[in-house]
């Protein structure tokens, strides 16, 4: 018996000529040139229709031109006054105005990835094209202000959390590499035989697998908190896991796949009582919220700059001066050291001591650009616009047939992030997920999400997920809930 997707295979082979198997094919919508589109200070909308391909149940999908630069946001204006978030900053994102196997582009993966503004892409190119150097080493012009330029992003990493001091922040590839790094440099030095090391169910791989690892090689233990019956982490039972035997937390403060938020104050504290540190992944929260890493009281947080609005390829690791002294190096080589003899090294004072090699510079500093422009829109603002997107994509995915939302549901003392997880009854996700994509132009993930555990915890083996940030409009999740109703009765028809 053919799978669904199988069918669906041969049914758009025989109709739609070779829609499974094609490249994608890009368009720009509303092309104009670099000056007008991000300065201009007039405001416009346009809507577009097109007819529908075949087994798509119709069209609503609209193409939206503002021509206002977010970065020239005012309270004041009254031009902008009545628009969204979303749909002031869309201008400032290139990727977004394009179509997409005959679609405009709905992109709803921001939870994997986020896309960049062109102050980002801009601040890449002016690195490459001005001052391309490597830093810490030179003397030389280029390399004076590539340095100056890369400590100053390190500067807006410690402002952005309200780290106490920039020697806080060290540079990673990502926040696997951070977490990697906290893990083998404190966790080796720290950890015992029956040591405990606390997290939930729902953390992702990048928080499991390095303490996995450590706790072979040191004889500690891990345990995990499951969920309560709003399939959200159970806070009671993870403050029950602590003892004196516990000497880390490792948790999340935003779950990739829930949408639930945890306390991360009173963790903090439960944890202090004890004598334990905490470690918390910010990845999916230091993007959408204010986060204070003081007012927190976090030992070390984690993040990652391709998931707020800036390139990849690098992260930060936060950890409380006295902590990063006491530890170890994690990586060995150039860089890091203070002085090289033939039978032993000496090493350089955080953060060098945990950055060897030369680093990825020009991202660093594109990080910088990222949080330049998120702290423009202002970080508070980011949160209040996503927590009524969220709201409106929950709600709007129930009208879904036979569909499951995981995670709390929202209500006035639950605020869920601004992402959705979900099955349909007897449809596989990535067969929900091809078919948005290729007959809709709309963009989410299927799959795990790095969160085994917790798909294995639910009942299932792989989910969808919607996720949305500040760039995205209510009109991106009705034509979403559009296509997904579409696509649902195209898989219901082979029944």
């Amino acid at each position: 018996m053919p799978s669904t997707l199988t069918l669906f295979n041969l049914c758009c082979n025989s109709i739609m000529g070779t829609v499974v198997h094609k490249l994608p094919s890009f368009k720009f919508l509303n092309p104009t040139s670099s000056s007008s589109h991000y300065c201009s200070t007039t405001t416009t909308t346009t809507t577009t229709t097109r007819t529908s391909k075949t087994f798509r149940a119709g069209s609503r999908r609209r193409s939206f031109s503002i021509s206002a630069s977010a970065s020239a946001v005012r309270e004041d204006n009254p031009a902008l006054g009545s628009l969204s978030l979303g749909h002031i900053t869309r201008p400032d994102f290139p990727i977004l105005h394009q179509e997409v196997n005959g679609s405009r582009l709905v992109y709803l993966d921001n939870a994997a990835t986020s896309q960049k503004p062109t102050a980002v892409l801009n601040a890449l190119q002016n690195y490459y094209e001005a001052y391309n150097s490597n830093v810490h080493r030179g003397i030389h012009y280029l390399s004076a202000r590539a340095t100056d330029e890369y400590e100053l992003a390190r500067k807006k990493v410690a402002a952005f959390i309200n780290a106490s001091d920039s020697g806080e922040i060290v540079f990673t590839k990502n926040a696997t590499e951070a977490i990697n790094l906290v893990a083998y440099s404190w966790g080796m030095s720290n950890l015992k035989p029956e040591d405990e090391v606390i997290l939930t169910i729902a953390e992702h791989h990048s928080a499991i697998v390095p303490w996995q690892l450590v706790a072979q090689k040191t004889g500690a233990i891990l345990k995990f908190a499951s969920l309560n019956q709003d399939e959200a982490p159970d806070v009671d039972k993870l403050r029950q896991l602590f003892s004196r035997k516990t000497k880390i937390v490792v948790v999340h403060h935003v779950s990739n796949t829930l949408a639930s938020v945890l306390p991360i104050e009173e963790i903090v504290l439960w944890a202090h009582d004890v004598g334990a540190k905490v470690l918390v992944d910010a990845c999916q929260s230091v993007p959408h919220m204010v986060v204070n890493v003081q007012s927190l009281n976090v030992d070390f947080l984690v993040a990652s700059s391709h998931k707020m609005c800036g390139p990849t390829g690098v992260g930060f690791l936060y950890g409380k001066s006295e902590l990063l002294s006491a530890m170890p190096p994690f990586l060995g080589g150039g860089e890091m050291i203070s002085d090289v003899f033939l039978d032993h090294s000496t090493y350089a004072e955080p953060p060098s001591r945990f950055e060897a090699g030369t680093p990825a510079i020009g991202e660093a500093i594109g990080l910088g650009a990222a949080i330049d422009y998120l702290s423009r829109l202002g970080m508070q603002k980011i949160h209040d616009y996503e927590i009524e997107l969220a709201k409106y994509l929950y709600e709007s995915l129930l009208s879904v047939p036979n569909i499951h939302v995981y995670g709390p549901a929202p209500s006035e003392n639950v605020d869920r992030a601004a992402l959705c997880s979900f099955n349909v009854e007897n449809i596989h996700p990535t067969d929900i997920a091809t078919f948005l994509d290729q007959q809709h132009g709309v963009a989410i993930r299927s799959g795990h999400h790095c969160a085994q555990p917790l798909h294995r915890h639910l009942g299932v083996n792989a989910s969808a997920r919607a996720s949305l940030h500040f760039y995205n409009t209510k009109e991106d999740v009705d034509d979403f809930i559009q296509a997904l109703n579409d696509t649902v009765n195209f898989f219901n028809s082979f029944k």
